[in-house]
């Protein structure tokens, strides 16, 4: 039966990266929701429509479980600092993609594995190896050669991905410190419900600005919106699953793979296709993250069983 407060299990590497994976697949898909909308929604009220949605769907889905969303005043607590992330990284990104194309918006985000396995050895005390540090070097450097940023067109706004890496690193590093004891659909239920909590009266305080007001969907508008909400909810669900079973310095280099995701997503949706050099670097950000993938189910398959 599922709780609240999960008993702690040994990590499963290779279910981790499956669950990371699907993550990389639905979140370039989210993301490219809000870059539809973006010049017809308000910004505060896409992130409101995002995370309401969360407990709607969650909630029943956590009753039906058996679970509970019971939670020890430790985890309330790491609960809301982890929705405080994941509000700035959201909000930071749908900014981003109003004036980026999706997949360098992704991409300049993509100094985020660095920090998360910095983070990650240093505050957990997880190992990294050089072999994952070598990974995220290769990964990395198919990164730059994807980015091709153009400061002096975009401006400072080029800079915003810079916020959603370090938002979303501090974002997964507290997510991993609590997922073995924080049953993953109730964590991600209680989530949208502290977030709607401080996003619903902001609206109302400050509507007269532009970033909070309210507008009235119209026609697809109102599938996107939903679509938006549903995409970014089973995302970031997978993605707290994929902690709970594998250190966040082997889902680290897995990340990349949402790049050339995100490449494909932008030149159907919105016909951006990389040139030669940027399709060069996809390919080796693939290579690191398969790489990574094989490797892991090796050693898994090799692992003693628990005790």
């Amino acid at each position: 039966m599922t709780t609240a407060t999960a008993t702690p299990a040994a990590d499963r590497p290779f279910l981790g990266i499956l669950l990371m994976l699907g993550f990389c697949v639905l979140a370039p898909l989210g993301d490219s929701m809000a870059k539809l909308l973006g010049d017809a929604i308000p910004l505060v009220m896409l992130l409101l429509v995002r995370f309401a949605i969360q407990p709607v769907v969650l909630i029943p889905v956590t009753w039906a479980m058996g679970g509970t969303l019971a939670m020890s005043p430790r985890a309330l607590r790491l609960t809301a600092l982890r929705t405080l992330f994941h509000i700035i990284g959201i909000g930071a990104m749908f900014t981003s993609l109003r004036y980026l194309p999706l997949a360098d918006a992704i991409a300049i985000a993509f100094v985020m594995p660095f920090i998360m396995l910095l983070l990650g050895h240093l505050v957990l005390g997880e190992e990294v190896g050089r072999f994952r540090i070598l990974a995220c070097a290769v990964g990395f450097l198919g990164t730059l050669l994807v980015i091709q940023p153009n400061f002096v067109e975009v401006g400072p706004l080029a800079l915003l991905p810079l916020l959603v890496a370090v938002a979303f690193a501090l974002f997964m590093l507290v997510t991993r410190a609590m997922a073995k004891e924080v049953d993953a659909v109730a964590m991600q239920a209680i989530s949208g419900l502290m977030a709607t909590a401080v996003l619903l009266p902001a609206m109302v305080v400050f509507s007269d600005l532009p970033a909070f007001g309210w507008v009235r969907p119209e026609g697809v508008e109102w599938a996107q919106i939903a679509a938006l909400g549903f995409l970014g909810t089973v995302a970031h669900l997978l993605m707290t699953g994929a902690l709970r079973h594998a250190p966040s310095a082997t889902l680290a280099p897995m990340q990349y793979l949402e790049i050339p995701i995100s490449t494909v997503v932008g030149w159907a949706l919105f016909s951006d296709l990389p040139d030669g050099l940027a399709a060069l670097g996809i390919c080796i950000t693939i290579g690191a993250g398969l790489t990574i993938v094989f490797r892991e189910r090796a050693l898994s398959r090799i692992a003693p069983p628990a005790a």
